[in-house]
């Protein structure tokens, strides 16, 4: 072959035949995907065939694995560190005492091919094996595995096993499932195996999903009897995670009162006085809040919400929970509310309030406290004007209701519930009489919304400044709307459906404090009035309502960021929702179908 001749960054490659030319010169790098697996393919064979190995692993029950320093070096820290020493530089032959020889012969399998076997029999000896090995990957695949064997019966286990091999995602996961199933797992032997600090720890915990305080209670006496003569002293530190306040009356006085371990301790005794008094106080004051951590709902039933909706079905009013299409009914309500609204307070303490009350002549009012083991509508003080499709509104910690109508006379007045003095008192009258109107509460201020005064359907709005008792009138709607429902959501307040003076409305207008301007955004996929509004989730709920007379038996669900609203129908067709709350998931309702 002939010299080649550079000329102008081109090449020319002359041969017997001519000349070849390229247009420049270039270097690339080609790379052989399988070589690697080749050479390693090889080594694994010298091996098996013990060919130029220079170390010998041997166990404690005799088993002789060879293999070569240069391969082991390259994976594992351990073996680096020995062979790279330079006392241990030239040794040929290692016992490891430590591992099991059936998992150690998978793992220097492992580091020759790159594969390993990971079965329910052999994940904890090679978890324990590559972690002795500083084999990190096959350490994580097992933990990996650990996670999808997790259940009932082995999650505490697998949960004190990750904590010992520092598999941080492993125990995570054990926690969080031992948190979410803690009725199954409390029923299954490794419960009972646990010691004191253990159960302590456990049961102390702010968020472990249990329905009911009373099964902490019987998990407890439960370990307890297991080994009672071992295990009675442990009561009073057991008993102090035990939140008692929480348990229901009748089972304290039916079940705790009279369990013989407690009796016998001064300490319990004392545990026991003390939730006793809690109910009595919240006889006294229903609107109590939990002062002390004994008394405070666990963090997995406060901090989740659910919608509470109040519907008219079979001529009478009812409430049920609702969560994304699963729903469990509320406890019965006394009296019926066709022409009241729900209010909440603290996400706990749900008002009733107005409307037709079917055999009296007395505006009632009742609250329902879903933190309780034992809800149930409690009567509280009257309202001092008969209102029927009224607005009422919740802020700082009181409850306004606001205007509705007393037979044909629409009313313009205003009163207000405080909790701390539990009596409804009068305040300044709004400008205008309506009835059948929205409310809604932005930046500490009260917005009364449209309505009907009689003779004329409503597009005009004021607010309410509690801290100086005045209402004052802000920008009008662009349509008139009897029987909108109100949303309120990051600093937006939102005028919904409703009718004017022809037509149910699907159009929806949004105020903006700020700018003091009402603008559109896109229609509903229905027309609707008189239906429940709520913010869950980020989101903006429509429940319900009705058209023209016709049960809307559907949600829509309005997402500011995407500006669009998507439609759900509700799986239990419960009549005509009219209105709705967010509160914290009572106990009794189970969010997840897990």
């Amino acid at each position: 072959m002939d010299d080649i001749v550079m000329k102008n960054s081109t090449c020319e490659l002359n041969d017997h035949e001519g000349v070849m030319t390229f247009k420049r010169c270039e270097q690339k790098t080609y790379k052989n995907s399988s070589h690697m697996v080749g050479v390693f393919e090889v080594l694994q064979s010298l091996r098996k065939d013990k060919v130029l190995c220079d170390i010998k692993i041997e166990t404690d029950d005799g088993t002789i694995i060879f293999g070569h320093k240069i391969v082991l070096i390259s994976v594992s820290k351990y073996f680096h560190e020995i062979f790279t020493d330079f006392n241990e530089s030239n040794i040929d032959n290692i016992n490891i005492k430590e591992l099991d020889s059936t998992a150690l012969q998978l793992l220097i399998n492992y580091i020759y091919t790159g594969e390993i076997i990971i079965t329910k029999d052999n994940v904890k000896v090679l978890l324990a094996a590559a972690n002795f090995l500083q084999l990190d990957y096959v350490k994580s695949v097992c933990a990996e595995f650990l996670i999808t064997q997790l259940d009932a019966s082995n999650c505490l286990g697998i949960k004190a096993f990750a904590d010992l091999y520092g598999c941080m995602e492993l125990s995570t996961c054990s926690q969080t499932y031992i948190k979410h199933r803690f009725l199954e797992v409390v029923d299954n032997d490794e419960f009972l195996s646990l010691s004191s600090v253990e159960v302590i720890k456990l049961i102390s915990c702010n968020d472990i999903f249990v329905p009911l305080e009373e099964k902490v209670f019987e998990c407890v006496i439960h370990w307890l009897k297991h080994e009672l003569e071992s295990r009675k002293d442990f009561l009073p530190e057991l008993m102090e995670h035990v939140r008692l306040p929480l348990i229901s009356k009748q089972y304290l006085l039916e079940k705790v009162v009279n369990e013989p371990l407690l009796k016998m301790n001064p300490k319990c005794v004392g545990y026991i006085f003390e939730a006793l008094q809690f109910h009595l106080l919240k006889y006294l004051q229903p609107f109590t809040v939990s002062q002390t951590i004994q008394s405070t709902p666990r963090q997995s039933i406060s901090f989740q919400k659910v919608i509470l909706m109040l519907y008219w079905f079979q001529k009478k009013s009812s409430v049920i929970y609702w969560f994304d299409n699963i729903w469990q009914p509320a406890p019965t309500m006394s009296k019926c509310y066709k022409y009241g609204c729900l209010s909440v307070i603290k996400d706990q303490f749900v008002l009733a309030v107005g409307g037709v009350h079917l055999k009296s002549n007395r505006q009632l009012v009742e609250m329902l406290d879903v933190s309780s083991q034992s809800p149930c509508w409690i009567p509280v003080m009257d309202l001092l004007v008969i209102r029927e499709d009224l607005g009422v509104g919740t802020l700082d910690n009181c409850v306004y209701a606001i205007g509705g109508r007393d037979g044909e006379n629409r009313l313009n007045s205003v009163e207000v519930f405080d909790i701390n003095t539990n009596k409804w008192q009068m305040v300044t009258s709004m400008s205008t009489k309506r009835s059948h109107h929205g409310v809604g509460v932005l930046n500490n201020l009260l917005y009364a919304v449209g309505g009907f005064d009689g003779h004329t359907y409503l597009n005009s709005v004021e607010c309410y400044d509690p801290s100086l008792d005045t209402w004052t009138p802000v920008t009008a709607m662009s349509e008139c709307r009897r029987g909108c429902g109100i949303g309120v959501m990051k600093g937006v307040l939102y005028a919904i459906g409703g009718e004017n003076n022809s037509n149910c409305l699907k159009s929806v207008e949004a105020f903006t404090p700020s700018s003091g301007v009402w603008s559109t955004i896109p229609d509903m996929h229905h027309s609707r009035q008189s239906c429940g509004v709520v913010m869950l989730n980020d989101l903006l709920h429509v429940i319900g309502g009705s058209n023209n007379g016709s049960v809307v038996n559907s949600v829509e669900i309005y997402n500011p960021k995407t500006n669009n609203w998507s439609l759900k129908t509700l799986s239990k067709d419960v009549g005509e929702v009219y209105s709705g709350v967010v509160v914290n998931k009572p106990p009794h309702f189970k969010i997840y179908n897990d």
